[in-house]
């Protein structure tokens, strides 16, 4: 576990020493989110689309046990924001976001191989290939949905956003069957591959500027619901309502376990709401899921 997290932790603490020294501008954590945000999450999130291995028949009661999840702490989190932190519509659509959002690539594919090995994978990589696509879509949607503008607008500013463009441009791809490889693949792939350790980097800048423990009260909330309340909800119901194989269920509780992602921060800091927040749980949910991880590895029988 500590050979998993140190890292994510070493990525961030050179981003906020290196404000502390002095050595980038206090504000280039915006400019290098909007990298990410921009080139390189749009591209990830194209490369998942485009080239995601799908079942034949789809397994809904993993998508279902997951992903409804997902919703119960996004709303949780989203309504607690506006009653008890006076959040606006953009800051608490962020905190839900934040709440259902997991570190899969940095803490999820090591540990949840690790528990289950080679038998983990269809499960694990289906699910990195929807959740982002479908969560950052979700979250893109809501937040245009609260400005109050017309439906022509909306639908205007959601193809302009740069989250729904990659996933529109991967499924066209994949739709047409265009080819994936060669030169083109090794440049999305280093673009892809750059957006995490940026956005990490980015972060650990923007901890700085906010300071490391800005606005712990909404931070908490996303903390618990995120390695808490997440993980509880979908064993309930993976392995209660839904049935499905032991590793699939395993790996859908061991996902929902994760801290919160760091693209959570790259929402938060691309819309400015609750970037103090979300820069707050991630480290936190991170930090305190070395304990939360290994109580559902036990809590599997994985241990």
């Amino acid at each position: 576990m500590l050979n998993i997290l140190l890292p994510v932790f070493g990525l961030v603490a050179v981003g906020y020493f290196a404000a502390w020294f002095g050595l980038l501008n206090p504000e280039a954590d915006a400019r290098l989110s909007d990298f990410v945000f921009i080139i390189c999450l749009p591209i990830l999130i194209f490369k998942t689309v485009a080239t995601a291995v799908l079942p034949d028949a789809q397994p809904w009661g993993y998508w279902i046990s997951y992903f409804l999840g997902v919703a119960i702490v996004w709303a949780i989190a989203s309504w607690a924001g506006k009653r008890w932190f006076q959040c606006g519509q953009t800051e608490s659509v962020v905190a839900g976001f934040a709440s259902g959002q997991s570190n899969t690539i940095f803490v999820g594919i090591p540990l949840i191989l690790k528990a289950y090995g080679d038998a983990a994978s269809v499960p694990l990589f289906l699910l990195i290939a929807i959740h982002l696509p479908v969560t950052m879509t979700v979250a893109a949607i809501l937040m245009e949905r609260g400005t109050g503008v017309s439906i022509k607008t909306l639908l205007r500013r959601l193809i302009l956003n740069p989250i729904v463009q990659g996933l529109l441009i991967g499924v066209a791809w994949r739709v047409i069957g265009l080819p994936f490889g060669g030169p083109f693949k090794t440049v999305a792939d280093d673009l892809a591959g750059a957006g995490v350790t940026c956005a990490l980097f980015a972060m650990g800048l923007s901890l700085y500027r906010y300071n490391l423990l800005g606005d712990l009260k909404l931070a908490s909330l996303i903390t618990v619901l995120k390695i808490v309340a997440h993980p509880s909800l979908v064993w309930l119901f993976a392995f209660e309502i839904f049935p499905m194989p032991t590793v699939w269920s395993g790996v859908a509780v061991l996902f929902a376990a994760m801290p919160t992602g760091v693209n959570s921060y790259l929402l938060a800091e691309r819309n400015q709401a609750g970037v103090a927040a979300v820069s707050s749980a991630i480290a936190m949910s991170t930090c305190l899921s070395l304990f939360t991880s290994a109580f559902w590895l036990w809590a599997l029988h994985v241990t």
